[in-house]
This record gives C-alpha cells, structure tokens and sequence, in this order.
C-alpha cells in the first residue's frame, strides 16, 4: 500500500506544524507520510518538543523547513494550521486536497515554564484531535 502524504504548514514552521507532522507519523504512519513547513523558517520549539516527548513522540530531530522546499513535490493532502498560513501558503495545484485548522499560537506563551508548557500541552492536545477526525479513518484522496 502506497502511503499518502501530508503536508502541515504554519507561519514559522516550529510547533503547530511540528507537532502535527511527528503525531501524524507515529500514530498513522502506517498509512500517512507527513511532513511540514512553515511560511518562514525558524526553528523548532523547545516546548513542542518536551510536549510530545511527553506522549511519546520524538521531534527532536525535525527542523524547520521553508514551503519552498515542497514546491512540486506531489502531495495528496495540505493542511493548513494556522488562519495566517491559509491566507499567505500559495496554492498546490498538485495537492488532492486541502484542510484547514486554525490552532492558537504557542510561541506566543509567557509566565512560568509550567504555564508555558500548559499552554504547549492544550495546542498539541487539540492538534492530536483534530487529526484523529481527520485522519482516523482511511481518507479518499
């Protein structure tokens, strides 16, 4: 079985999207190959890290990517996570599909390391639902 790929793009490429692409790999690997990037290159966010390190998914070893990267790269779908990347991400014409969620951003946190990290944990806990709506079942495209 060919595994369909899953784009995930945000504005800086260092959580929401992050996250996304490292939960969609673990959990639905079998079936999806994703990947992300961002409309501007950062880097991965140390809190998106220890989030998912702490349901077990290791995003230690992503880095930030540009959408430059994808251009013509065939992908069956493209998920958008954030208002700010839907509006400025250009159209993949080769993309079978394209999904939208608007997710908060972390990045933006502040207080305490645990306020921070609770804040990392409720975006990444949305983020897994929304996947498992999404991708939980075997999708047409």
């Amino acid at each position: 079985m060919t595994k369909k790929k899953v784009l995930f793009v945000c504005t800086h490429n260092s959580a929401r999207s992050q996250m996304a692409e490292g939960y969609l790999n673990f959990s639905y690997g079998d079936r999806y190959e994703a990947f992300s990037a961002g409309t501007e290159v950062t880097s991965v966010n140390p809190y998106a890290i220890r989030a998912m390190n702490e349901i077990g998914v290791d995003i230690s070893s992503h880095r930030s990517k540009r959408i430059d990267e994808f251009f013509g790269v065939r992908m069956d779908c493209i998920v958008t996570v954030c208002d700010c990347a839907r509006e400025t991400c250009p159209m993949f014409l080769w993309a079978k599909k394209r999904i939208h969620g608007d997710f908060s951003d972390p990045t933006s946190a502040s207080g305490s390391d645990g306020e921070i990290m609770d804040i990392f944990r409720n975006v990444r806990d949305e983020i897994i639902e929304f996947i498992d709506v999404e991708f939980g079942d075997e999708r047409d495209f």
